[in-house]
């Protein structure tokens, strides 16, 4: 499952993730045991791409965030396929 944000509003929540953890730039989120490679968090940061669910939630319990408070939409996995498929 992946997590969509509105435009604009997954940049912000990962800006409020290094802000509370006290990280110095988005690569410092990284030394905070993310199992992930600087080129993708990069891109998650720019909106390229949606977040993974568990990251999601491994974000917000780092950073102390409510996940339920956020305004955010559940989508499934393969989304775009089954968009593109339908056209």
């Amino acid at each position: 499952m992946r997590v969509k944000f509105r435009k604009g509003f997954q940049r912000k929540f990962i800006d409020k993730i290094i802000e509370n953890t006290s990280s110095p730039s988005l690569s410092g989120l990284i030394q905070f045991g993310l199992k992930i490679n600087y080129q993708t968090l990069k891109s998650y940061y720019t909106e390229n791409r949606t977040l993974p669910e568990d990251l999601f939630n491994d974000l917000c319990v780092l950073g102390k965030i409510e996940a339920k408070t956020l305004k955010v939409r559940v989508i499934s996995e393969h989304w775009g396929q089954k968009l593109g498929g339908k056209h």
